[in-house]
């Protein structure tokens, strides 16, 4: 019904920049919010940055002012804009589409596979 995919992850130096891309699609009628979450080795997946439908972002603590979350409504996609990046960013981040679906009316959570990023020197 929906389909998550995410681009952009890759291996970066300490303090470099890497740009994560996700698009949603398949039959939607709107999404709520979209938004990335990370799962380090050993540790619990997290959020890391979500944004509504009308813009209004949120950022975990560690990633204020190093980290952007932006949005095309138009093309049901998101862009993760990390930069200062830090070893401990590393993890296998994963795209959230909240959406409602033609199908359904109703609205559900959706993942894509994950990507991974990995900040080592």
């Amino acid at each position: 019904q929906v389909q998550v995919v995410e681009s952009g992850g890759g291996l970066v130096q300490p303090g470099g920049s890497l740009r994560l891309s996700c698009a949603a699609s398949g039959s939607i009628f709107s999404i709520a919010a979209m938004g990335w979450y990370r799962q380090a080795p050993g540790k619990q997946r997290e959020l890391v940055a979500v944004i509504t439908r009308i813009g209004n972002t949120n950022y975990v603590d560690s990633v204020k002012g190093r980290f952007t979350l932006s949005r095309d409504n138009a093309k049901n996609t998101v862009y993760l804009q990390m930069n200062s990046l830090k070893p401990e960013d590393t993890a296998v981040y994963y795209c959230n589409a909240r959406a409602t679906t033609r199908a359904t009316m109703g609205i559900d959570d959706y993942w894509g596979q994950g990507t991974q990023v990995t900040v080592s020197s």
